[in-house]
């Protein structure tokens, strides 16, 4: 079955696959379409995902300061080598959320400060679990290109 592009009602994906002629830049798969990073020009409204969907996580670089960028992924994690600032990311787009999943290397005791972007509850940064080898994370919305809503999610492991 063909895919139908409706500029009200937005992509319908029938079950099964779909060739890549019926969308012009996508590539079909087993369950469904993928589209490149660049995304499809004309293609607009909403995208409805029957089953499974998900972002990859990507790995950060660990670094003195660590900058995230926002127009490569969405889930990202890394793990600490030393104390490190997260850096404002680049490539915001508001209503964009995710998850960046920071872990402790094997020496434990690191920390993590934030950009101005990033706004805590309260307005305050939380500490993150210091155990050698301990995961946190933190999940966060983009509110504007200057304001990242987060939530820090202590000890997960």
């Amino acid at each position: 079955m063909p895919v139908t592009i409706n500029g009200t009602t937005g992509i319908t994906v029938p079950n099964g696959t779909v060739s890549a002629p019926s969308i012009v830049g996508a590539s079909s798969t087993a369950a469904g379409v993928y589209f490149p990073a660049t995304g499809v020009a004309g293609i607009g409204g909403k995208f409805d995902v029957p089953g499974q969907a998900y972002a990859d996580i990507t790995g950060l670089t660990d670094g003195t300061t660590i900058t995230p960028d926002f127009g490569v992924a969405t889930n990202f994690s890394v793990t600490l080598g030393g104390n490190r600032t997260l850096a404002n990311p680049t490539n915001l787009v508001a209503g964009q959320s995710g998850i960046i999943y920071v872990s402790q290397d094997a020496t434990g005791s690191r920390t993590l400060a934030y950009g101005a972007y990033w706004k805590f509850p309260n307005g305050t940064a939380p500490t993150l679990t210091t155990t050698a080898s301990a995961t946190d994370a933190l999940v966060y919305t983009v509110r504007s290109t200057t304001s990242i809503t987060v939530q820090a999610v202590l000890n997960i492991g």
